[in-house]
């Protein structure tokens, strides 16, 4: 009897000092989503079914909203320095930093709100680490969302400019009620319904 040998995947190794924000572009095989974290890729897990509603529900709702010189956006990466290329899952960036269907990355400055909506294995990401490289990378507005035994919590912030980090505006359980940064009114909990 012979054994099959068995399919091995190589990784690429890193070079010193880690992948740069064009390096996402270039590099072959990548995983869906692949973030870049301080030079250092990050593999996006399957989304849960209260990710993927919440996702739909605010993209839904925004798109409702926003104004003429704004666009929603899913699962798209910023380039906010040269070994930073988050991925919000969803975000609402200008209508004039479009660059065409084969675009891959907005700039910081294009980008009016970022939204984090927290899963397992993103905890730490999502409520540190990409907050405070937002937050200096001067985006303005920034949601964390986060489930309350199914049910979504919004965690509302706003960069105060004295001190370039976030500041909390809000916290939102069955209703996100804002003016800023345009009206939005979501109800949240669509997310629940089967």
């Amino acid at each position: 009897m012979s054994v099959e040998p068995q399919h091995q995947h190589t990784w690429p190794q890193p070079p010193p000092g880690g992948y740069t924000a064009d390096d996402l572009d270039r590099l072959p095989d990548l995983p869906p989503h692949t973030e870049l974290i301080d030079g250092s890729p990050v593999f996006m897990s399957p989304p849960t079914k209260f990710h993927m509603r919440v996702m739909r529900l605010l993209e839904n709702a925004l798109l409702s909203t926003a104004t003429a010189d704004m666009e929603v956006v899913r699962e798209m990466t910023i380039v906010l320095e040269e070994r930073q290329r988050p991925e919000p899952d969803v975000m609402v960036v200008r209508v004039d930093a479009d660059t065409g269907l084969g675009q891959t990355f907005y700039r910081p400055e294009d980008v009016i709100l970022a939204v984090e909506v927290v899963s397992e294995d993103s905890e730490a990401r999502d409520r540190e680490t990409k907050p405070g490289k937002y937050a200096k990378a001067g985006i303005q507005h920034f949601w964390r969302v986060e489930s309350d035994n199914g049910r979504p919590v919004v965690y509302v912030y706003e960069r105060d400019p004295a001190t370039g980090a976030y500041v909390p505006t809000g916290i939102h359980h069955n209703r996100l009620k804002l003016s800023v940064p345009f009206t939005i009114d979501i109800d949240l909990t669509k997310v629940a319904r089967p």
